[in-house]
């Protein structure tokens, strides 16, 4: 059985554009996990014979010397170990450029670093006395074939596991994303296709080839959270299968927050102040109408101690006495709508008992979110 880490898309180097003052931290703290996931891959217990990185590992086709010379250093970790290595270049770091770090390293990459633009055989690498034959290609713009998208996949008839790599994407994209025929690529029959471009992770099988996305580990936004896992590959007899292997990483969370359930400001400070993680950056969703005047800004100031990194969007519309009192006033629906339901709300209003107490707060909350539906109506 050989094993295969399957790493994509690390994108070292990236920095966010805004973090509240943490883009610099963010960004070193992105580029420690190669080591993270090296330190992984050389802990015999593991039993890892091969990494396989299927482009974008490094966000731009010229990183810093600083980034190149830790990345270099840390694939020459894994070397020095006994782990086989496979580098192909992606879009973001792609070896078209004249001054591509694998241009100008090409000699000296540790490892076997795939450089041809066609699909070919690359070599056959003895790992635990078995072969592993690697196959694939590095977009060259204006050589590499995209229109139409490749079809042609060689695979040899020797003995032993079949790996392609390839930094593409499946039946779409244009010239730097590498178009794939995936029914070709499926039916050569290799055991395993390493994959990268898409973030998300997802998996294709025919018969006993398996192609597999293993997923952006780490965040780059909200948008584009990570998976926190890496992609094990285990080859030898029978159709391969993936083991996903959960990594340290910084949450990325999105939570919507309606804030017409709360009643006061302490209600949707204290639910808001829950949706802190661990270390998280959070993107809050506000929705719904309140009945109390509501800053957004101040909402996030004041959780801001909270959480590691707050991001506020949207706004939930503050509905204190004053603005429903104007409100009630408009020649519209909505005022209609007010002057309803305040009638309601006052009819009765002196009776007591938990009874009536539970209808009131009914009618006010039907007010609220009444006013929510017609948010805009008079515009």
């Amino acid at each position: 059985m050989l094993r295969v880490l399957h790493l994509a898309d690390l994108h070292l180097g990236w920095r966010p554009r805004a973090l509240g003052g943490r883009e610099d931290e963010r960004g070193r703290e992105r580029d420690g996990l190669l080591a993270r996931a090296v330190d992984w891959a050389t802990d015999a217990r593991n039993a890892i014979g091969l990494v396989i990185i299927a482009g974008d590992l490094f966000e731009s086709f010229d990183p810093s010397p600083a980034l190149l010379e830790e990345t270099l250093r840390q694939l020459r970790r894994l070397v020095r170990a006994g782990v086989a290595l496979v580098t192909v270049p992606g879009n973001h770091d792609e070896v078209s450029y004249p001054r591509s770090a694998y241009r100008a390293l090409a000699g000296d990459w540790p490892g076997l670093l795939l450089l041809n633009p066609m699909p070919a055989p690359a070599a056959t690498l003895a790992i635990g006395g078995a072969a592993c034959h690697i196959y694939g290609c590095a977009y060259v713009s204006g050589v590499t074939q995209t229109a139409p998208p490749l079809c042609q996949f060689p695979r040899g008839d020797d003995a032993g596991v079949h790996v392609a790599a390839f930094h593409g994407s499946l039946d779409w994209g244009g010239d730097r994303s590498l178009p794939l025929d995936a029914a070709a690529l499926l039916g050569a029959g290799y055991d395993y296709v390493a994959l990268g471009h898409v973030h998300r992770p997802a998996e294709r099988r025919h018969g006993k080839s398996l192609a597999v996305y293993p997923g952006a580990i780490e965040a780059k936004g909200f948008d584009d959270a990570g998976c926190g896992s890496m992609v094990v590959a285990c080859l030898g007899d029978g159709p391969a299968r993936v083991e996903r292997v959960p990594i340290a990483v910084r949450p990325c969370r999105v939570h919507a927050l309606d804030g017409g359930r709360y009643d006061s400001p302490a209600a949707l400070l204290e639910a808001a102040a829950g949706l802190a993680e661990g270390g998280a950056m959070v993107r809050l969703q506000l929705s719904g109408s309140v009945p109390f005047a509501l800053d957004a800004a101040d909402l996030a100031a004041r959780l801001a101690p909270s959480f590691w990194y707050l991001e506020v969007e949207g706004a939930a519309l503050g509905v204190d006495e004053a603005m429903i009192s104007s409100l009630a006033d408009e020649p519209t629906v909505r005022g209609v709508f007010i002057r309803r339901m305040r009638g309601r709300i006052a009819v009765g209003g002196g009776e007591r008992g938990r009874e009536r107490g539970r209808e009131l707060q009914a009618a006010r909350r039907a007010l609220i979110v009444g006013l929510d539906a017609l948010r805009g109506e008079a515009e």
